[in-house]
This record gives C-alpha cells, sequence and structure tokens, in this order.
C-alpha cells in the first residue's frame, strides 16, 4: 500500500460469488475496466480469491474480490469452496453471478442463502443475457422473487458485450450504506491540544515506516486540529519534562503500556492504539467483557490469537511470542497457543476458551464484527490484543477512563 493509498479496511469490499463459469471473471474485467482475472471457458479458471484495491466511480474506494466456482469438487476443489466461504464472510458487499444458459442451480440457491444469513446488502447479477435464457431464470426474475434469498434486487448483464454493466455499477454504488462519521482519537481531545503518540521501535517495528493504526491516528488527530507529537518510549519522559508542555492524551502501542503508564503521570489521560482501533470497528465493549476469561484459564485451555492480516513474523513477534509468553507468566497456567491470520478464522471456536484478536485494522469494520458475533454465537470470550496487553500489566482501568460507561464492566485485577 502506498502513502497516498486508502487502507484497505476502509474500503467496501465487494465480492463476486457463484458457480463455475458464470462468467465472474469476465463480469469483474468488464466492472473494472481492467484485465483483473484471468478467463476462459474451461470451469475452474480462478483457483484462488483475486483481489484488486481501486477507485471504481461512482463508488469511491473499494475492493474488488473475483472468487473461485462454489460448486468445485475434488480436494483441491474443497479448498477453493473454502477459501470462498472465507471471502463470505470479510465482505460488505456480495455479488451473486447466475449463467443466464443454465438458469438458477442449486449452487446459486445456497449462495443466495449464505448471503441472507450474513446479513450484507447483495444483488443477484444474470450474466450472459446476451444468450437464450434457461427456464429457471424465470424462477428468478418473477416479481415475486425480487428481493428474495438475502439479495436486494436483480441485474441482466452480458460481460461480453458491456450491456448492463454500467447499470450494475450504480446499483452497486447504491448499495453501500452510509455510514456515521467516525473518530480514532479526534472527538477525545481538543482542537489545538498536544497528544504524544509512543511508538517504540525494536526489532519487530517494520523498517522505516510507522503501523497503519499510528499512521491512521495521527491523520484523525490533524484532522480535527489536535497536534500530534511522535516518540519513542525511551524518549517519553525527556518529552514530558520539557517546559510549557501541557499533553491532553498520550497513545501508546500496546507493547509498552507498562513502560509508558509508569512513566505518564496519573492526570494525563492514557490509552493504546489497539483500544482506539477496537472503539473503531465497534467491538471495544465485547472486548472489556470478554478480558475477564483471562482470570478462569485452565492448565491445557486453548487460546487463539487472531490477526486480520498476513506478515513476516519477527523472532519476538507480538502475537505468537509476546503475548503467549504474558498471558502464562500472568496465569502461571500451562496454555495451548494457537494462531491464526489474513483471511483464515476458524469456523468452529468450540476448542478454544477464549479469542484475543488483533485490532483488526486491515479488515473492514463487517469482517471484524463478523468474528466477534460467530464468537459470541459460539460462547467464546472475545477481546483483543490492546485490551489483553493492558490487563496483564495492570493499566486496563487507566486505559479506559476516557470511556466511563465502561468502567463497571471493567474485571478486578486479582
Amino acid at each position: 500500500m502506498s502513502l497516498n493509498e486508502t487502507p484497505s479496511g476502509e474500503r467496501t469490499h465487494i465480492g463476486f460469488f457463484g458457480a463455475r463459469n458464470a462468467g465472474k471473471s469476465s463480469l469483474v474485467n468488464a466492472i473494472t475496466g481492467q484485465d483483473l482475472a484471468v478467463v476462459s471457458d474451461v470451469k475452474g479458471t480462478t483457483t484462488d480469491p483475486v483481489k484488486k484495491a481501486m477507485e471504481l466511480l461512482p463508488l469511491g474506494p473499494v475492493v474488488i474480490i473475483d472468487t473461485p466456482g462454489f460448486d468445485d469438487e475434488g480436494k483441491l476443489g474443497d479448498e477453493r469452496v473454502k477459501k470462498t466461504k472465507e471471502i463470505l464472510k470479510t465482505c460488505d458487499i456480495a455479488i451473486l453471478v447466475v449463467d443466464a444458459g443454465v438458469g438458477l442451480t442449486d449452487t446459486d440457491r445456497k449462495l443466495m442463502s449464505m448471503i441472507k444469513e450474513r446479513g450484507i446488502p447483495g444483488l443477484t447479477v444474470i450474466n450472459k443475457s446476451d444468450l437464450p435464457a434457461a427456464e429457471p431464470i424465470g424462477e428468478l426474475t418473477s416479481d415475486a422473487a425480487e428481493g428474495a434469498g438475502g439479495v436486494s434486487g436483480i441485474v441482466k448483464v452480458s460481460a461480453l458485450t458491456g450491456d448492463g454493466v454500467n447499470e450494475l455499477k450504480e446499483r452497486i454504488a447504491r448499495l453501500i450504506p452510509e455510514r456515521a462519521e467516525r473518530k480514532l482519537a479526534g472527538d477525545l481531545v481538543l482542537p489545538g491540544d498536544l497528544c504524544v503518540l509512543v511508538c517504540p521501535i525494536d526489532e519487530s517495528a517494520p523498517k522505516g515506516r510507522l503501523i497503519l493504526p499510528q499512521q491512521q491516528t495521527i491523520r484523525d488527530l490533524m484532522d480535527n486540529g489536535a497536534i500530534p507529537v511522535v516518540c519513542r518510549d525511551t524518549e517519553l519522559e525527556a518529552l514530558l519534562k520539557k517546559p510549557g508542555l501541557e499533553t491532553a492524551l498520550v497513545i501508546t502501542d500496546s507493547q509498552a503500556f507498562k513502560t509508558v503508564s509508569a512513566i505518564v503521570p496519573d492526570e494525563i489521560p492514557l490509552t493504546s492504539f489497539s483500544i482506539l482501533m477496537a472503539r473503531y470497528k465497534g467491538f471495544l465493549e465485547i472486548a472489556v467483557k470478554g478480558i475477564s476469561a483471562v482470570k478462569d484459564l485452565k492448565d491445557g485451555d486453548r487460546v487463539l490469537l487472531a490477526e486480520g492480516c498476513t506478515h513476516h513474523r519477527q523472532c519476538n513477534d507480538i502475537g505468537t511470542v509476546k503475548i503467549p509468553r504474558w498471558l502464562k507468566a500472568y496465569t502461571g497456567k500451562e496454555l495451548i497457543m494457537e494462531t491464526s491470520s489474513g483471511n483464515e478464522f476458524p469456523d468452529d471456536l468450540s476448542p478454544y476458551s477464549m479469542v484475543i484478536h488483533c485490532g483488526g485494522c486491515m479488515l473492514t469494520e463487517n469482517a471484524v464484527l463478523a468474528r466477534m458475533d460467530q464468537a459470541i454465537g459460539q460462547n467464546v470470550p472475545f477481546t483483543n490484543y490492546g485490551i489483553a496487553i493492558a490487563f496483564i500489566t495492570g493499566a486496563l482501568e487507566r486505559s479506559l477512563r476516557l470511556f466511563p460507561d465502561l468502567h463497571e464492566m471493567l474485571p478486578g485485577n486479582p
């Protein structure tokens, strides 16, 4: 991602689903105006999800996702179908592509049901409308079927001739929900307030840049007229002692909570990037409730550490090394720590005593909340990295003073 690109988590994710050879890839190419996906008459040409982040007028910043056919077969086919299911979990909008020459199939009906279950907006696209329509298409095109099965309408297109493509783009644009303006930290301070952002630089920090939550927080504060000042934890104490410096808020990387909370005077509000990101993505309250599960962990319990992105793990990685080490030291228990990353997230969470998720900066709000709902639905406590680290280090109560409504949910530290 370039410095001027809209982050993936802030883009509307639009997934194209359907049976093999329904013309999903051809339709994606027609919509984007690019040869984004390989197309052929051979079933199963698309073997892996293909993503493209782009500005698509009149939609704005989006991620277009072409998926493998949902009726793929064999061992490899099963893996491709699994990947398609994972993509459906992350989408904001689902486009079901039906082959007009084949008609509505059991695969299409199953996808309709899954889209409805996800509760996301969608459209059914009857592709290859330049060909004679098969009889089962009548099941879709009748007025009674409009809006059925989790889709909000039907559009006829031909990816080959381009007929209906512009109408489809306009219909998709109308599906994008209006979002209330959200802020990471800009609503916690006043214009002109000085905010100190603590960004440790150790072996796990990316070389030559700040991580995405730090970048987004800086921009959010600037948009509100506040003044962000960035430093490492090693320079924080000297910075706060500078004459005439009045700090309204300190935001730290969660890994430095223990060090930073000991340095920052108690009267200065303190929180973390990860806690702010949980609030921004809409799951801070659930994360606070979920952290109490740490006190109930027993020998042999499984804990899932889930991340929304994939990255090269360093020798002292936060998800695979630091949090497991801190959690085992805090509980004194022999825990089994497992990890997931990117779009991979277990369907069955019942083996786990709790899920500790990253801030979700690379996931859409919809994708993070889908994981949260999945955990809640299976009675598995769900929290995030920042809340877990703050709890373990004894800084949770202080880090949540900015949010008084959450105080009654705070578990007591033993």
